[in-house]
């Protein structure tokens, strides 16, 4: 073992996160976007309306923020 670490993982592209191709994502009511407020049709792992690409920004965010407090504090919790 060299003690090397291994470079992270890219973070994937644009859309390319969360897979909402099964229908178990869509409804036939439009409601507002919990992130952005413009209807979708679209709805979350809790069913909660949100556009795909909303989702992932969330997501990218609330990792960068884990990353970001890890770094300065040395742990995530506060």
């Amino acid at each position: 073992m060299t003690g090397r670490r291994r470079p992270a993982p890219a973070a994937p592209g644009p859309g390319g996160l969360l897979d909402w191709r099964d229908s178990s994502h869509w409804s036939r009511e439009a409601k507002p976007c919990r992130y952005c407020d413009q209807p979708t049709n679209l709805r979350d792992s809790k069913w909660s309306p949100a556009h795909k690409v909303c989702a992932e920004q969330a997501i990218a965010q609330q990792a960068a923020e884990a990353a970001d407090a890890y770094h300065q504090n040395g742990h995530l919790h506060a």
